[in-house]
């Protein structure tokens, strides 16, 4: 009797091939329009769609039903024939009804940047409130734009263009059942941030400064705690590698162990429900102690992706944070004006490499320096019957030197200023 050989096909996933819009007025320059249209292709490519070909559309007068003219629309049909390219990128958000007008003129997926970056998320969230905290964003996005012919990527992904039925399934969810899942995320959503909470609080409370690297999205934030911590963090030369933040310890010189954190890169035009969405993730900013902040000197928009990263930290309240910015890939820069103008708006900034490990140890001296300044070497004068003062320095500070004399204990520690009440009467000048 013969064997039965079981053979397992490999199917290959089509691979999308898009045509990226970029929209501009008459007095947009050039430059700003190229930076923009390479930011978009990053875009693209990070979430795994081919760009095609990128074309600059200028809008003098927007059309109320499809944003730009009948003119240019026909222009348009014509070069996604020509192209049979699967899907249609704007760089710009779009209104849920020019959306679904464009797809129906075109015959093809139309979506916006905020789509995109939704769709990078999505594929790229670990841990489970990253997971709900995509879903809802993506739910609260898809809800106005329920009538549209294609849906999300992951709906419509390997479909043919002018084809239905890769987006049924959305489709036939009506506005109810999206509405009580928005309301069910919400609702473990919040039993997740409050497990979050609780885990940050008792880093607050174990008295070990806490640091926060933050930054525009692929500058070198992960690479940093890598360098700093051996941290082993994904690493990849594309926009939103990290999307769940990653908390190590480090040793300093002097012997203090800090925490810090990574977080989720900062970009222009952040989608407003991915900004609320993920709050919680970048609120490791708002609760640490001090900032770094990453910078890409290789980039030409490195002074705009820092502003954007200052906006972003007002917008969580954390600008009151001691921060040192670190002007990364200096090895890949062409010039120095964009450093000089950096150090012109803010100090210290260090100059660093960290594939060549160049300004590391200026990074960490920086740190120490700064944490003497947050929590400067005291010395106290503590009664030997106070022993519950020595372990409450030992519980909220760092105690460097101890020495028990017969009628003193005499305790050399840092301790941050909102534990210090107790202790300030025996504070030794």
């Amino acid at each position: 009797m013969g064997t039965k050989i079981t053979r397992i096909h490999e199917v290959a996933t089509e691979v999308q091939r898009a045509l990226l819009l970029i929209i501009s007025s008459t007095s947009d320059p050039q430059s700003q329009l190229e930076r923009r249209a390479e930011e978009l292709v990053s875009l693209v490519d990070t979430m795994g769609v081919v760009s095609e070909h990128v074309e600059y559309v200028t809008l003098r007068q927007p059309n109320s039903s499809t944003l730009i003219g009948s003119g240019k629309v026909g222009e348009l049909t014509a070069l996604i024939d020509e192209l049979s390219v699967d899907l249609v990128i704007f760089e710009i958000s779009l209104p849920p009804r020019i959306q679904r007008n464009l797809e129906q003129l075109w015959q093809c997926a139309v979506i916006d940047r905020d789509e995109v970056i939704l769709q990078i998320f999505a594929d790229r969230a670990q841990t489970k409130e990253a997971v709900l905290q995509v879903e809802l964003a993506r739910l609260e996005y898809s809800l106005p734009r329920l009538t549209r012919k294609w849906t999300h990527l992951s709906r419509q992904r390997g479909g043919m263009r002018g084809t239905r039925d890769a987006g049924e399934t959305q489709l036939e969810m009506d506005r109810r059942q999206i509405s009580d899942k928005i309301l069910l995320l919400k609702s473990q959503l919040a039993k997740v941030v409050t497990q979050r909470a609780v885990q940050r609080s008792q880093r607050i409370e174990s008295s070990i400064p806490v640091g926060a690297i933050v930054g525009y999205t692929n500058s070198g934030k992960s690479s940093l705690l890598n360098a700093l911590t051996g941290a082993g963090v994904l690493v990849e030369d594309k926009l939103f590698a990290t999307l769940d933040p990653t908390t190590r310890a480090v040793k300093l010189p002097g012997g203090e162990e800090i925490l810090l954190s990574d977080t989720v890169g900062f970009v222009s035009d952040l989608p407003h429900t991915l900004v609320e969405a993920f709050k919680s993730t970048l609120e490791e900013a708002v609760h640490a102690d001090f900032l770094i902040i990453v910078c890409d000197a290789s980039s030409p928009d490195m002074i705009a992706n820092y502003t954007t990263t200052v906006q972003v930290l007002e917008e969580l309240g954390a600008t009151d944070k001691p921060a040192i910015v670190l002007a990364n890939k200096i090895d890949k820069m062409e010039d120095g004006f964009g450093v000089s103008r950096l150090r012109s708006l803010y100090s210290p900034v260090i100059e660093s490499s960290i594939v060549t490990s160049e300004g590391l140890d200026t990074l960490v001296e920086e740190i120490a320096t700064l944490l003497k300044r947050l929590r400067p070497l005291s010395t106290y004068h503590i009664p030997t019957d106070r022993h519950d003062l020595v372990a409450h320095l030992h519980r909220w500070g760092q105690v460097q030197h101890i020495e028990y004399q017969e009628d003193v204990i005499i305790v050399t520690a840092r301790i941050d200023g909102r534990y210090q009440g107790p202790l300030l009467e025996y504070l030794h000048a």
